[in-house]
């Protein structure tokens, strides 16, 4: 009985990413010190997962759909270059830019989603095309309306408490949106039927379509969903640092798919979790972030850094495979 329980453990999509993450912890632990977990280093390390994990999710979801979302590096700078231009530049109340920021969020997200499904043309390669749009437009539109690339923003208390302030040892607010967008996400996906829409369409699109599951409409509100907390997240940003550049952020995007698959996600789709991909984002933060707690030269981090992420996700599907295989001969017995 025990065996079966820890099999069933096992196959859960996010046993390899907890397993992952335990072992990175200890691992800096060991090598850094155990200074890593005192509260201030733990802020620093949730802090950065927040912004990323935001974004992390629904491209998660997107990805086990079948589909992927690269465009995210543009709507997350447009998200905080809208806000800076309106609240900012423009002089509006603030509530004013970060509704337009998330509304042109939504409609990039529409577009993606349409242009997927209109033309059929891979989403990789769709929204590679409207990074690049969205990027030039926003930098020629920047320059035109403001003569530079830098817009500053002075926002209002109650947004910098929302959005971009700090609480306890150094954690970002951002945090206490990530858990409640992540707790909002576990309903939809594994409460509710949309999440078995999900995993349908990322197993068998068509089948899905002829078992009579909205595929294109739940296609497009994927897009949408993974635009708009693109675009949260860079509206925040800028009401956090108060300046932005019109430059997009181009490392989020590999940064992003990183967390995911350490999450347990499959690039194929059909498998993964939204606490996989949580886990798999703390993942990722905690090994950029520890990396600085160590007594490594800082010329070799990004090898470091590749090195331990690649074995999170080997040791993530190793783990995975193992449980299948001895599902598959149990069945087979």
């Amino acid at each position: 009985m025990i065996t079966n329980l820890f099999g069933n453990l096992l196959r859960r999509p996010e046993a390899g990413a907890l397993i992952g993450l335990i072992g990175v912890l200890v691992f800096f632990v060991i090598v850094g010190g155990i200074e890593f977990l005192y509260p201030a280093s733990i802020g620093s390390w949730v802090s950065r997962a927040a912004s990323l994990g935001i974004i992390a999710i629904p491209v998660g979801l997107l990805m086990i759909a079948g589909e992927l979302d690269i465009s995210i590096g543009a709507t997350i700078t447009s998200g905080a270059l809208i806000t800076a231009l309106v609240s900012g530049y423009f002089d509006q109340p603030i509530v004013v830019g970060m509704v337009a920021a998330l509304v042109f969020g939504a409609l990039v997200g529409l577009l993606n989603g349409y242009l997927v499904l209109r033309t059929g043309v891979p989403s990789f390669i769709v929204t590679l095309g409207t990074l690049f749009a969205v990027s030039g437009l926003l930098l020629g539109a920047t320059v035109v309306i403001t003569g530079t690339t830098s817009i500053a923003l002075q926002a209002p208390q109650f947004a910098k408490t929302m959005f971009g302030g700090f609480f306890g040892a150094g954690f970002q607010v951002l945090v206490v949106w990530w858990i409640g967008i992540t707790a909002a996400f576990v309903f939809f996906v594994h409460l509710s039927r949309y999440g078995n829409w999900i995993f349908a369409i990322g197993g068998d699109s068509v089948s899905a379509r002829n078992a009579g599951i909205p595929t294109g409409r739940i296609t497009i509100l994927l897009f949408v969903l993974s635009s708009v907390c693109a675009s949260f997240v860079g509206m925040s940003q800028a009401i956090l640092f108060q300046s932005v550049q019109a430059t997009p952020q181009l490392t989020l995007i590999f940064n992003t798919i990183i967390a995911v698959v350490v999450g347990g996600v499959l690039l194929t789709g059909g498998f993964g979790s939204v606490i996989g991909i949580f886990l798999g984002t703390i993942t990722f933060a905690v090994v950029t972030q520890g990396i600085y707690y160590t007594d490594f030269d800082q010329t070799w981090s990004n090898m470091v850094i590749g090195i331990l992420l690649l074995g999170a996700v080997l040791m993530n599907n190793t783990f995975r495979q193992l449980a299948l295989s001895a599902a598959t001969r149990k069945k087979g017995a």
